[in-house]
C-alpha cells in the first residue's frame, strides 16, 4: 500500500488500534497463564524445582527466540510474523490446556515463549519505523505499557474464568485472546509515517546476516548494551525477590499478594509519564534516576522486617521501574540503523532478555554462598551499575540522550 504524501504524521492515538490494543490483548492471555504455569506441572507430577523449570522455559524460549523472530518479520513483514505468531501461540495454549505429560507441557510453554519473542520484536521494529521522532518514547512507553497492563488485567480475568470451571481454563482464555489479538492485526490496517516515508518495518530478507550486524554495531552493544543487560537483569531480579524476602520476614501469600498488587499500581500509573519526560527532556532523564531509584531501593529490601516497610520499599522499586517504562526500547530505537532495523533490534531484545534471565540468577548464586540479604544487595548493584554505564554510554550513542542533544537534532519536545 502507497501512502498520499500528505498524510498527517502518526499519532498515539492513531496508534493505538493497531498497536497498543492487540499487545494488551496478546498480554492479557500470558498474564492468564503464568500463575497456572506451575500448578499444572505439580498436577502432572513435576517437584517444585521442575516445575520452577517449566516457568522459566518460558522466559527460556523468548530468549532463544530473539534472533530468529528478526528472520521472520523480515521474511514476511511485521503484520504477517505477528499473526503467524498469534496463531501459533494458540495452538501452545491448546498444547497446554491438553498437555498429558510435562515434557509435552515444556515444549508448549518453550514455544509460546518464542511466539511473544516474535510478537514484540515486530511491534518494537514497526513502531521504531512509524512514530515521529518527538513522539518516540511515547509510543514506546506506550508498547511497554500495554505489556504491564495486560500482565495485570490477565491474572483476575484467569481467576474468574478457573473460578467457574477448572485450573487449565486459564489456557483458554490465552487461546480466545491470541485470536482476538490476530484478528484485530488482520482487520485495522497499520498506519505509515507521514507522507508514506518508509513501509511498515522491513528489513529484506536478505540484508546483513547476523554475524554482519554483530560485527557493525560492535561498539554499542558491548557498552550501551552492557548498560541494556544490566538494567534486564535489575527488573526481573526485583520480581524474584519481593517474594522471596516477604516468605522469609513470615508474610502470609495472601500478604505477599497484596504487597504486589500495590506495587503493580504504582508501575502501571508511570508509563505515559515517562514516555513524556524522555521525549521532552531527553532519554538520561529518566534512565539514570529509574536505574538509582531500582537498585538503591532493592538494596534496602532486606532492612525491612514486617508489612508495611516492605510495601513502602515495593512501592519505591516500582516507582523506579515505572518510570524507565520503554527506555530499553527507546533506546535501542534511537540507535539501530534504518537500513538493518531489526535484526539489530533482535540483538538489542537479547541483551535486555539475557538480562532478565540473569538477574534471578544472581541472586540464587550469591544467596547460595552467602544469604539471601547478600544476594539482594548484589542485585541492587547491578542497578546501580547500569545506571553509571547508561550515564556514560547514552550519550555517546544516543543522539536524544539529553535535552541539549535533542535541541541540536531539531526534535521539538
Amino acid at each position: 500500500m502507497t501512502a498520499s504524501p500528505d498524510l498527517a504524521p502518526p499519532t498515539l492515538r492513531s496508534m493505538a488500534p493497531s498497536v497498543f490494543l492487540p499487545a494488551t490483548v496478546f498480554e492479557i492471555g500470558n498474564g492468564a497463564v503464568i500463575p497456572v504455569v506451575a500448578i499444572t506441572a505439580i498436577d502432572l507430577g513435576a517437584t517444585t524445582g521442575t516445575a520452577g523449570f517449566l516457568v522459566a522455559l518460558l522466559g527460556i524460549g523468548q530468549l532463544v527466540g530473539d534472533l530468529p523472530a528478526a528472520a521472520l518479520a523480515a521474511r514476511l513483514g511485521d503484520r504477517r510474523a505477528m499473526v503467524l505468531a498469534g496463531v501459533v501461540a494458540m495452538a501452545g495454549m491448546l498444547g497446554c490446556f491438553v498437555a498429558p505429560s510435562l515434557p509435552v507441557l515444556g515444549v508448549c510453554l518453550f514455544v509460546l515463549g518464542m511466539c511473544s519473542a516474535t510478537f514484540y520484536l515486530a511491534r518494537q521494529a514497526y513502531l521504531t519505523d512509524v512514530a515521529p521522532l518527538n513522539l518516540r518514547a511515547r509510543a514506546l512507553s506506550m508498547l511497554g505499557g500495554s505489556h504491564r497492563v495486560g500482565l495485570f488485567i490477565g491474572p483476575f480475568v484467569g481467576a474468574a474464568v478457573i473460578s467457574l470451571t477448572s485450573l487449565r481454563a486459564a489456557y483458554i482464555v490465552a487461546v480466545v485472546t491470541a485470536g482476538i489479538a490476530a484478528s484485530l492485526l488482520v482487520l485495522i490496517p497499520d498506519i505509515e509515517p507521514a507522507g508514506g516515508a518508509g513501509k511498515a518495518v522491513a528489513t529484506p530478507a536478505g540484508g546483513h546476516g547476523l554475524l554482519a550486524t554483530a560485527r557493525a554495531h560492535r561498539r554499542v552493544l558491548t557498552t550501551l548494551g552492557i548498560a541494556v543487560l544490566a538494567i534486564g537483569a535489575a527488573r526481573a531480579a526485583r520480581q524474584t525477590v519481593l517474594p522471596l524476602w516477604a516468605v522469609h520476614i513470615g508474610l502470609s501469600p495472601e500478604a505477599t499478594s497484596l504487597v504486589f498488587g500495590i506495587a503493580s499500581a504504582v508501575d502501571m500509573a508511570l508509563f505515559y509519564p515517562a514516555g513524556k519526560v524522555m521525549d521532552r527532556h531527553g532519554r538520561l532523564a529518566v534512565a539514570v534516576p529509574s536505574m538509582l531509584i531500582l537498585g538503591g531501593a532493592i538494596s534496602v529490601l532486606p532492612l525491612t522486617s514486617g508489612i508495611v516497610g516492605l510495601t513502602v520499599v515495593a512501592m519505591v522499586m516500582s516507582f523506579g521501574n515505572g518510570i524507565g517504562s520503554g527506555i530499553v526500547m527507546t533506546l535501542g530505537a534511537d540507535v539501530a540503523s534504518p537500513d538493518n532495523r531489526l535484526r539489530f533490534l533482535s540483538m538489542w531484545r537479547l541483551m535486555g532478555d539475557t538480562g532478565n534471565a540473569a538477574g534471578p540468577v544472581v541472586v540464587s548464586v550469591v544467596a547460595g554462598l552467602a544469604t539471601l540479604a547478600a544476594g539482594i544487595v548484589a542485585v541492587g548493584g547491578v542497578g546501580l551499575v547500569a545506571a553509571g554505564a547508561l550515564l556514560v554510554w547514552a550519550p555517546r550513542f544516543s543522539p536524544f540522550a539529553t535535552r541539549a542533544m535533542m535541541r541540536a537534532h531539531r526534535t521539538p519536545p
